[in-house]
């Protein structure tokens, strides 16, 4: 018989405005601890020094963070021209420097260099796994490493502010498994100048905004009290982008236990991937197919 797992069977959300200086899974470690809650989860890693949206799943909810992860997201940062980084932001080394500065136009017309569908080399320090070693370890180790370059969807790149000759500040919004610091930094290359990012704050993710972010000190201050769980988002809001069908009395039962059930859906093409609830609480994910969901993911709520 498996151990049990400590904590409440909580689910639910929390959009969290994570400060500068902690690891994404501290946050998460902490509104874990705040909530007493058995699972939890994050959907889309920050840099340490970055900010803004860290959406945290609770319980059931960590079911549906792939829907969050695959989602558009919207970033704010602030690039410094002129230098060049080892870590692409301001906590590495320059490594090399120019008296280039360019224009506002300059800048607006290589940023249309950057829209649609791009390949991305990601920084040398970084996340990314090369044979089963992280790069960012690699890296450190004064290991030269190659990394592929990949595909990334920007929707939008724009110039939002320029507060002096050495600083550009940009707002984007792209698809999954962007690095806004490669994004500065190909861009001070385009640009004949170097560049790297000096801040960088996420402003929404999918379903989840900045302006509905708790802080950590909130989280704090109202650890394990009853008016931190008023504070959570249901779980069915991570399922936004997916589109919704409604079960039967028989068809939720069904599903309920992993099989496939009936529901009554509109707008749903065969084999689309949707998530059913029943009255109004989400049950599963899963496939719609002749009448019938064929769920992939079941909610025990």
């Amino acid at each position: 018989m498996g151990r049990r797992k400590k904590g409440r069977d909580i689910s639910g959300w929390l959009v969290v405005d994570k400060p500068a200086g902690l690891t994404s899974t501290a946050v998460v470690n902490k509104v874990r601890w705040a909530f007493d809650a058995n699972k939890a989860g994050h959907a889309g890693t920050l840099d340490p020094e970055a900010t803004g949206v860290l959406a945290v799943a609770l319980g059931e909810a960590t079911k549906t963070v792939p829907f969050v992860t695959d989602a558009m997201k919207a970033y704010e940062f602030t690039v410094r021209l002129g230098q060049a980084t080892n870590t692409d932001d301001a906590e590495g080394e320059v490594i090399a420097e120019s008296d280039i500065r360019p224009s506002d136009d300059e800048i607006k017309q290589a940023l249309g260099g950057f829209l649609g569908e791009i390949m991305q080399v990601p920084p040398k320090f970084s996340a990314v796994k090369i044979d089963g070693q992280r790069a960012y370890k690699l890296a450190r180790e004064g290991e030269e490493v190659e990394i592929a370059a990949r595909p990334l969807w920007v929707e939008e790149l724009v110039l939002v502010d320029r507060p002096d000759p050495d600083h550009v500040t940009l707002e984007m919004t792209c698809g999954k498994g962007g690095y806004v610091r490669a994004i500065a930094r190909d861009l001070g290359e385009v640009l004949g100048c170097h560049g790297h990012v000096t801040q960088l704050r996420r402003i929404w993710s999918g379903p989840f905004d900045v302006e509905e972010a708790v802080t950590l000190a909130q989280v704090e201050e109202l650890a394990r009290q009853p008016e931190l769980d008023e504070l959570l988002l249901p779980l069915e809001v991570g399922l936004a982008d997916l589109p919704q069908v409604i079960c039967t009395d028989q068809g939720a039962a069904r599903l309920r236990n992993g099989n496939p059930g009936m529901v009554i859906a509109s707008d749903v093409d065969y084999g689309e991937e949707c998530w059913a609830s029943y009255e109004g609480q989400a049950v599963a994910v899963g496939r719609f197919k002749a009448g019938e969901l064929h769920p992939s993911r079941v909610f025990r709520l």
